[in-house]
């Protein structure tokens, strides 16, 4: 009982957090994305740890102040997820597929802007590789701290 209500309040902190990130409608390849922003500091350090699902076709966009080398890690989260990281031009430089509560860095190939964060295959299942261009990140708010 002890841990169904630990895991209820969990979700519903999560969701909570969730519900408060603005979202901008991105397309990769003709597919559809919904992406939640982290545009801060904070937003980008929590990410989608102490999540435990993801809706269809919905992830999560990183926004970073300048275009960096960057690296991911898994540590408290709980979904698969793969990851997309974006140069400044808007295409894709390299895709990882990350597994859930692992502190492995997965870098980027080069300087990136953005990290778009999946669920694990999401690119593979829509043919989606290093070199697709973004649609929509013009639309996504900038990186605030």
């Amino acid at each position: 009982m002890r841990i169904a209500i630990t895991a209820a309040v969990i979700t519903l902190c999560a969701a909570a957090s969730a519900a408060e990130l603005p979202t901008v409608e991105l397309r990769i390849k003709g597919q559809r994305v919904v992406a939640e922003i982290a545009a801060t500091e904070a937003t980008r350090t929590t990410g989608l740890m102490n999540r435990f699902s993801l809706q269809p076709d919905h992830g999560m966009l990183f926004v970073f102040h300048a275009p960096q080398a960057l690296a991911f890690w898994m540590k408290n989260t709980y979904v698969p997820l793969s990851i997309a990281f974006i140069g400044a031009d808007g295409h894709i430089a390299n895709i990882d597929d990350m597994a859930p509560l692992t502190e492995t860095a997965h870098p980027s190939r080069g300087p990136a802007l953005y990290a778009l964060e999946m669920k694990k295959g999401w690119f593979a299942q829509h043919d989606i590789a290093a070199g697709e261009p973004v649609l929509g990140l013009d639309r996504a708010p900038k990186a605030t701290e």
